[in-house]
């Protein structure tokens, strides 16, 4: 049988810089195939070759064939019947691609209505059962809501809605399930998983998630700078895989490293480097760091303490709990993991710590003093013992201002005045995170990724704070760019005796990198105790959903927990 998709030779070129190289690939009906690698190796350049949405200055050469139409050589009326229709696409960042101003469902019926010719109210019929097939709740409500009214995964569902309308034979799927949460992960892959089985539609799934691939994908193709180093059936790959950087991908990756924990040792990195025109690949673990046993660390005063915390929130005319009742320690030196859905409080939580929102009720001692009535004025020279790393570093750098000017910046609206101290502080930072002196002078979108987080870090810790919140620092970073800056974040840790509220939806990830985790659904600390005991015998059904969600931790009922224990 003939593959519904065949690339041969794919070159993807802007200017000077070759983003795909000699591309082969094949998909076959029905079939999934993941295409993963870092940012930058090229995955998103071949899905939008496919469909045709490069920019004019691209200069694309070889084949893409789809159904015996070469899609390279299709006049643009041709590729635009098909888009949308016979091939369509799951964005990364359904907020940016969705429509601000039109509802989730004017968006759906406008599909419809171009591609299969519906009348407005049978669109509006069909775009409510799409929801219903996504699995929205009440989708008869929701057809009416903005995009801002649903949440992440919800956001993603309407996506996956308007992508599957018409019915198309090939889904790419462009980092579908990035920045949410694991039991949302789970959802959306199963979600897909069965969208193509019921309707024989064949899945170019593209992620830096090998753990997510692992379990869904018939076969992964691994790509790095533009090149294809590896493709085999997914299960072979997985277990043997032949090409270094495969290997460096699973051995940096959390998912693979089941029982590791920062106390044992630090993460696996990838190193590059190009040796006649070939990246050559080595693999680097540094030396383990050593820090005080957890005991010998909550027998000391807390550096932070929640009391009785209530946080609530007007939402049509009714009054919701976003935070109610939290009661947690968190002692100098230690990392307390934060774990929970999207729109569990997790969020809001952290912020109230922060003070920059208002409490309901209740108490956050810091160093044994509640902040909660302090005036601004008296908040001011605290504010630089508690600082927060943010999910997004682009979104949340100042794109008119150097590297220098943010951190400049930061020094004096924290009362460091003198000009030469500021610069010597600055210096050492930006050295003490990994980057160059010269990025001083260059602005945040001349950064990739992984260097913008390390600007991010530098402008957390360079006001010397006691304690960092870390709000899913590292959740949109591939995975070898993952482990170098959870390993930075380690050696700060100890180099500046640091303490983390490490807040993520990739319990990898916290398991990894917490001393003690809480649990948070529904506004509430459903569960908290020791990393490990959490993790092997988890007392909340709540923390026992979200840990089956990753697929390697399995729990059926307490009374087999006890006997397996």
């Amino acid at each position: 049988m003939k593959p519904l998709l065949s690339i041969k030779g794919l070159n993807v070129g802007f200017g000077q810089q070759r983003a795909v190289n000699s591309l082969d690939l094949t998909l076959a009906r029905g079939q999934m195939l993941a295409l993963v690698g870092e940012s930058g190796c090229g995955k998103s350049a071949t899905a939008l070759s496919i469909l045709g949405l490069l920019p004019d200055y691209a200069n694309i050469g070889g084949e893409i064939m789809f159904e015996g139409q070469n899609l390279l050589t299709l006049p643009a009326k041709k590729l635009r019947q098909l888009r949308g229709k016979d091939i369509s696409m799951v964005f990364q960042e359904p907020m940016t691609s969705l429509n601000p101003v039109h509802t989730v469902g004017d968006q759906i019926v406008e599909s419809l209505s171009v591609h299969l010719g519906l009348s407005r109210s049978l669109a509006r019929k069909r775009a409510i059962e799409l929801l219903e097939l996504v699995e929205l709740p009440r989708p008869e409500i929701r057809v009416d809501y903005y995009p801002h009214q649903l949440s992440g995964g919800q956001r993603q569902r309407v996506m996956i809605a308007m992508a599957v309308a018409c019915e198309p034979k090939l889904l790419i799927a462009d980092e579908p399930t990035t920045a949410l949460d694991v039991t949302v992960q789970g959802r959306i892959m199963a979600l897909i998983d069965r969208l193509r089985k019921s309707m024989s539609m064949s899945v170019l799934m593209i992620s830096h998630d090998l753990g997510l691939m692992s379990q869904w994908a018939d076969e992964v193709a691994v790509m790095f700078g533009g090149r294809k180093l590896e493709h085999n059936v997914t299960a072979e790959l997985f277990s043997q895989p032949r090409h270094e950087y495969t290997r460096g991908l699973m051995a940096a990756s959390l998912h693979y490293q089941q029982n590791v924990h920062y106390r044992q040792r630090c993460l696996t990195e990838i190193r590059a480097q190009q040796l006649q025109g070939e990246p050559v690949f080595s693999l680097f673990t540094p030396p383990t760091l050593s820090f005080p046993p957890l005991a010998e660390i909550v027998d000391a005063r807390p550096l932070l303490e929640a009391r009785h915390l209530h946080v609530s929130f007007q939402q049509g005319g009714e009054s919701v709990d976003a935070v109610s009742d939290v009661n947690f320690t968190l002692f100098k030196g230690e990392t307390v993991g934060l774990v929970g859905e999207s729109g569990c409080g997790k969020s809001t939580l952290s912020r109230t710590l922060l003070r920059l929102l208002t409490t309901d009720s209740g108490q956050i001692l810091l160093n044994g003093i509640d902040i909660v009535p302090l005036p601004e004025s008296q908040l001011t020279p605290l504010r630089s013992k508690v600082q927060m790393i943010f999910q997004d570093p682009f979104a949340s750098l100042n794109p008119r201002q150097t590297v220098k000017g943010i951190l400049d910046r930061v020094l004096r609206v924290n009362g460091v005045k003198d000009k030469h101290l500021r610069n010597q502080r600055i210096l050492a930072i930006i050295d003490r995170v990994g980057l160059p002196q010269h990025s001083l002078d260059r602005y945040a979108h001349e950064f990739s990724g992984g260097q913008r987080q390390r600007i991010g870090i530098a402008r957390a810790l360079i006001t010397q704070p006691e304690l960092v919140v870390c709000d899913e620092a590292v959740s949109a970073l591939d995975v070898s760019i993952q482990a170098q800056i959870l390993n930075l974040l380690l050696e700060l840790k100890k180099e500046f005796g640091l303490s983390y509220l490490f807040i993520s939806h990739n319990l990898d990830v916290v398991r990894y990198m917490a001393d003690r985790v809480l649990v948070m659904q529904k506004g509430k600390i459903v569960e908290s105790g020791e990393v490990q005991n959490v993790w092997q015998r988890p007392q909340h059904a709540y923390t026992r959903e979200l840990l089956s969600s990753v697929g390697k931790y399995q729990f059926t009922d307490e009374k087999q927990q006890r006997e397996s224990a």
